[in-house]
């Protein structure tokens, strides 16, 4: 008999804030303020994607500009991150980073430091009522200038001790160089943050090379291409560099056609740190429990092999180590159960 995957302690290391969202929270918030959604945002969500091209890629991130929207008041902030947290405990999810980036609704909440402390303080009330840990990500835009991740990094380091635990790079990866963002991330490692950056969905191996090479990365978004370089996997194994992987996000996408296409075994049998990721839930129509129920039944991941994913998103986490202990210590319980 299969153990319940959603009572499996596991950390949740790959969820960007919009895309955190519940379909219905969207919904709500749309009509209360009388904005028109498109139709791959409502009658046909989720929405048909396919982002390997740059007019699919527009078409995703003007749904999500779409979705970033909505959220025009501090109390659709703390609705938001209060219900992820709701959801994420229901998945058996006990610690989450989620990733933001400030600039995104700088206008709306007085600048970027005061949506910074909005973010954080809405994480923290959702982490004690849903009784998990949450911590943030700041995330910088590979396809704005390198001044403004600087900028963020500096606003990152004054959190480090507050909230914040990593600096990320996000949005197209065909667009602007990893090494053309390395000075934001020598800010951010010199703060203790864990440098996050995205790679490896839209391009090759030699995105995450970059982003190992030139960002010092400790993680990678992401990172599913790897597969296509033994000599890449082989490193990331034995540097321990956790690549995490988002299968619905990646068919989403167009990565890869179908789930089983994403190579989830091969990565991990080749000793590849892993953390399944939902991504942007919103866009794509799955949370993180799907990911692990993909792990099971398409991937053929037994019992021991699923709590070993667990395991390792929780090791890759920036939990404290005392949480750490205590999650690693219920994952034997689940298995031994």
């Amino acid at each position: 008999m299969e153990r319940p995957l959603h009572t499996l302690p596991k950390a949740h290391l790959h969820l960007h804030f919009t895309g955190s969202m519940r379909h219905r929270t969207l919904i709500e918030l749309a009509r209360e303020q009388g904005l028109h959604l498109p139709d791959a945002l409502e009658e046909d969500w989720p929405p048909k994607l396919r982002a390997t091209d740059e007019r699919g890629w527009f078409r995703f991130q003007r749904l999500y500009d779409i979705a970033r929207s909505v959220l025009r008041r501090p109390d659709d902030v703390y609705r938001l991150m209060r219900e992820a947290a709701e959801d994420e405990a229901a998945e058996g999810s006990r610690w989450l980073e989620i990733q933001v980036d400030p600039s995104g609704y700088a206008s709306r909440f007085g600048g970027l430091t005061a949506t910074l402390e909005l973010v954080l303080d809405a994480a923290e009330k959702a982490a004690a009522l849903a009784g998990i840990g949450i911590a943030v990500i700041v995330a910088a835009n590979r396809t704005r200038h390198p001044l403004d991740a600087r900028t963020l990094a500096r606003l990152a380091a004054q959190y480090a001790d507050r909230g914040v635990v990593g600096f990320g790079l996000s949005n197209d990866e065909r667009r602007g160089q990893a090494r053309d963002f390395d000075a934001a991330f020598r800010i951010a490692k010199r703060a203790g943050l864990l440098a996050v950056p995205h790679g490896g969905e839209l391009q090759g191996p030699r995105s995450v090379e970059q982003c190992v090479d030139d960002l010092d990365a400790d993680r990678v978004g992401h990172g599913v291409r790897s597969a296509e370089s033994p000599r890449l996997m082989e490193r990331l194994a034995d540097r321990q560099i956790c690549c995490e992987v988002c299968p619905t996000s990646n068919v989403g996408l167009g990565v890869v056609e179908q789930a089983a296409d994403v190579p989830l075994r091969k990565l991990f049998d080749a000793g590849v740190p892993l953390a399944l990721g939902a991504d942007d839930p919103l866009l794509f129509g799955a949370r993180l429990l799907p990911q692990y129920e993909l792990a099971r039944h398409v991937y053929g991941f037994r019992d021991a092999e699923v709590a070993e994913l667990a395991r390792q998103s929780i090791r890759s986490s920036a939990a404290p180590d005392s949480m750490k202990k205590e999650l690693l210590r219920e994952i034997d319980e689940w298995l031994s159960a």
